[in-house]
């Protein structure tokens, strides 16, 4: 098996929503964001593609593993230094995509936001806001392949990288590529515990 990772597209947009999506099906901070299965399923992919498109495409931190064949199996999501927050074009840009896809949890999600926001560390860094690969290549190296693609930049440009793991058991995975934890973030109306992770660069 032989993957690569490109910089993501406009046209993979809708792969890269439905890919997320499975990634992301079981974790607990977007579970608690999409408790309803039926508004998980309709919703998430409309939450991924409208940061996609509003965001993460026009920061250029958009990177896509492809397998063999071309076939998309993972993609990370990715903020370059002075860029991580939302702008007031893309917020107006996205706001109606974001209410379809949350439709009654919007608050939530935006208490939930607040709440990272406020530990968001301010020194220049690139953030990885969302990294996944689809459950049929789970294991297979494209998580690791996107976390080298982008973390060989950031050691090449003498960054630190930052993120926050939304399940405790995915910590030693980051660890080994060099982050460390800086905290635990407790999401507001009895939501998850979130844990920034910080790598400086190497």
């Amino acid at each position: 098996m032989v993957i690569s990772v490109r910089a993501g597209r406009r046209s993979d947009i809708e792969t890269l929503s439905v890919v997320l999506s499975e990634a992301f099906d079981d974790d607990p901070v977007l579970t608690w964001m999409f408790p309803n299965d039926v508004q998980r399923r309709v919703g998430m992919p409309q939450f991924f593609a409208a940061l996609i498109r509003y965001h993460h495409l026009a920061g250029g931190g958009v990177e896509v593993a492809e397998g063999n064949h071309g076939d998309v199996g993972g993609a990370s999501l990715w903020d370059p230094p002075g860029r991580w927050k939302h702008s007031r074009l893309s917020t107006w840009r996205m706001t109606p995509a974001m209410s379809r896809a949350l439709r009654d949890r919007r608050q939530a999600s935006e208490e939930l936001y607040a709440a990272l926001h406020a530990v968001h560390p301010a020194e220049p860094h690139w953030y990885l806001g969302t990294i996944g690969t689809g459950p049929k290549v789970r294991g297979q190296g494209y998580g690791q392949a996107l976390m080298a693609s982008r973390l060989e930049r950031c050691d090449r440009e003498h960054a630190p990288a930052y993120l926050e793991s939304s399940k405790a058991t995915n910590i030693t995975y980051y660890e080994r590529f060099g982050f460390e934890v800086t905290g635990d973030v407790v999401v507001p109306g009895g939501g998850p515990t979130v844990y920034p992770m910080w790598r400086d660069p190497q």
